[in-house]
């Protein structure tokens, strides 16, 4: 099969295409014709050698990829062969999911709807269970005021949906000029690049009831600064740098760890959701270290694919 093993840590060209023999099932497993693999910002620090949570990385060489989306081609031994030729999304345990087959255990595999592509069933079931799992969370409500940081990402954009959509005020932040557009056509974008970005937030809300911080560094800390005391601040990430510092926050924290439902049943939920992913760029499998370097230049909107 064709993969991309890493070969060590470090800057994307470790990501080396390869030919490697084609996994076999084993029981309880499907072998999936990989169509589309998911590609997230966790993933380029873990191939950087600086995953953001204290565990244990595999040792180099290996395939990366934890989400992928294609068709069943093969069942291991007394697995149900009714599931040959059903498309789905699966996760993979966290490495595999960069190749052109790859062979998961039949509980994760989740049937993608007709009428999905499976690039968007992709987009949907990996940033998707994220979103709603969150959006359950901190529970939004008409009139509010949320703050989506990295707005203009794949995981932000199905956020500024979600609070829309129980008629939220919403403001969405992101890092560049460039990605004020994609924000503007659903909610109020700032930009979190340009100096006064807090100021401007205050002077717009008069104080914000709810943040989703994905991005943590100075930006979260100056987002922490804009809660209202009662406000929620739900941390969930720290692409610009540390996670926020809870002490920082005058409104309740929430993270990651409080979402309730388990990410089988929130990315089922994200699949029926009639959310509209952005799938902002595709790369071939081949070019996955080009599809990392996008990423890591903050020049990507949206979700990133690899196309297998």
């Amino acid at each position: 099969m064709r993969a991309i093993q890493l070969i060590r840590f470090g800057d994307p060209s470790v990501l080396v295409p390869i030919e490697l023999p084609d996994p076999v099932p084993a029981e309880d497993q499907a072998l999936v014709d990989v169509e589309v693999a998911s590609i997230s910002f966790v993933e380029t620090q873990i191939r950087a050698g600086r995953p953001p949570r204290v565990f244990p990385l595999p040792d180099p060489p290996f395939v990366p990829g934890n989400g992928i989306g294609g068709v069943i081609s093969a069942v291991g031994p007394g697995t149900d062969e009714n599931l040959v030729g059903q498309r789905v999304f699966a996760t993979t345990g966290g490495s595999g999911g960069y190749a052109s087959k790859a062979a998961v255990n039949v509980a994760d595999l989740i049937p993608i709807p007709e009428g999905l592509s499976t690039a968007d069933g992709v987009g949907l079931a990996t940033d998707g269970r994220t979103a709603v799992g969150l959006f359950r969370l901190a529970a939004p409500v008409a009139g509010e005021w949320v703050l989506v940081e990295a707005a203009a990402g794949g995981l932000g954009t199905l956020l500024v949906q979600l609070a829309l959509s129980v008629d939220a005020r919403v403001i969405g932040a992101v890092g560049s000029s460039g990605k004020v557009d994609v924000v503007n056509k659903k909610a109020v974008a700032v930009e979190y690049g340009k100096s006064g970005w807090v100021e401007r937030v205050r002077e717009l809300t008069g104080g914000l009831d709810l943040v989703f911080d994905g991005v943590g560094g100075e930006i979260g800390a100056g987002a922490a600064g804009l809660v209202k005391p009662g406000g929620r601040f739900v941390i969930h990430g720290g692409a610009g740098g540390a996670m926020t510092d809870p002490r920082t926050v005058a409104g309740r924290v929430l993270t990651l760890r409080d979402v309730q439902g388990s990410p089988t049943e929130l990315a089922k939920s994200a699949l029926s959701s009639g959310l509209d992913p952005l799938i902002g760029q595709v790369f071939p499998l081949e070019r996955a270290a080009d599809a990392h370097a996008a990423i890591e230049a903050r020049a990507t909107v949206g979700k990133t694919l690899l196309i297998v």
